[in-house]
């Protein structure tokens, strides 16, 4: 299945490109010269995210970003699994396809353990990391735990590819003060029809299932990627990743860090704060 939504160039003036993986066809973007930067985006959202990000820093930076497979534009495959460890290969894929070295890797919600594991397999290309309202080990706390086994209740499953709910309810609802409806709809329609949603629909359970894969990532991350200059960006209002629960582990992941505070964001920090964190990304790494 592939998606039937041409973005309108006033809001994501970017031209799409397309990567055939092993897994499916992928949508990407790849905008301006320089430092190369591969945004990867979280759960339900896709490369729009990071829109008004790149528009500030595509005079500096090459500036990359992936919809996985299941998101944004790019295809929904029979027999793929969802699974973040496919992802991570996916993008893994795209990265040595297009020979990236010396690349910054930013990631927020999943795109955090998705663009770390594929940091750490490439460890000696990787120039940076900025890291936001994520995480890089399995989750003990009680609102993740509980998130994922509701929302991977059959009611709530039925719920998320009928009604488009984690785009709703969780997405909309925390933006609608931020975006204008038209870039509202940039979010709906990728994901237009329940056959769409499948990959959305797996994520919440991935919080728990896999469990293994975060295991892993919370040795590899210190051994191989600790000593990488890594930028947290965090807002300080995410009611999910709160910054008392998760910034004191990623400040003693990485040995060379700095944190911008986003004091009135929430979680989808892209959307909130574009401005600053592209501001903080050009005093760290350009």
């Amino acid at each position: 299945m592939l998606i039937d939504f041409t973005p309108d160039k006033a809001l994501y003036p970017f031209e799409s490109r397309w990567f055939e993986s092993s897994a499916g066809r992928v949508h990407y973007i790849d905008e301006g010269s320089g430092i190369p930067i591969l945004f990867c985006h979280g759960s339900p959202t896709w490369s729009f995210l990071y829109r008004k990000i790149i528009g500030e820093l595509g005079d500096r930076f090459r500036c990359l970003a992936v919809d996985y497979l299941g998101f944004g534009l790019s295809e929904r495959p029979p027999g793929y699994g969802y699974t973040i460890a496919e992802h991570a290969a996916v993008v893994g894929e795209l990265v040595d396809h297009l020979g990236l070295d010396q690349f910054v890797i930013m990631g927020q919600d999943w795109g955090g353990p998705i663009g770390a594991a594929v940091g750490v397999d490439r460890a000696d290309r990787v120039r940076g990391l900025v890291l936001g309202n994520t995480l890089l080990w399995p989750t003990d706390t009680w609102p993740q735990k509980a998130f994922s086994r509701i929302m991977s209740s059959s009611p709530m499953q039925r719920r998320i590819v009928r009604d488009n709910l984690l785009v709703e309810r969780f997405l909309l609802a925390e933006l609608r003060d931020t975006i204008s409806e038209a870039e509202a709809d940039h979010y709906r329609k990728v994901q237009p029809s329940p056959g769409a949603r499948r990959g959305i629909a797996a994520m919440p359970g991935q919080i728990l299932a896999a469990r293994p894969f975060l295991e892993q990532l919370a040795t590899d991350v210190p051994a191989r990627l600790g000593d990488t200059p890594t930028l947290l960006v965090w807002g300080m209002k995410d009611m999910a990743f709160r910054p008392a629960s998760f910034l004191p582990r990623m400040r003693a992941t990485f040995t060379d860090h700095r944190v911008l505070e986003l004091p009135d964001a929430r979680h989808f920090i892209p959307e909130h704060e574009p401005g600053a964190i592209a501001e903080a990304i050009v005093q760290r790494f350009h």
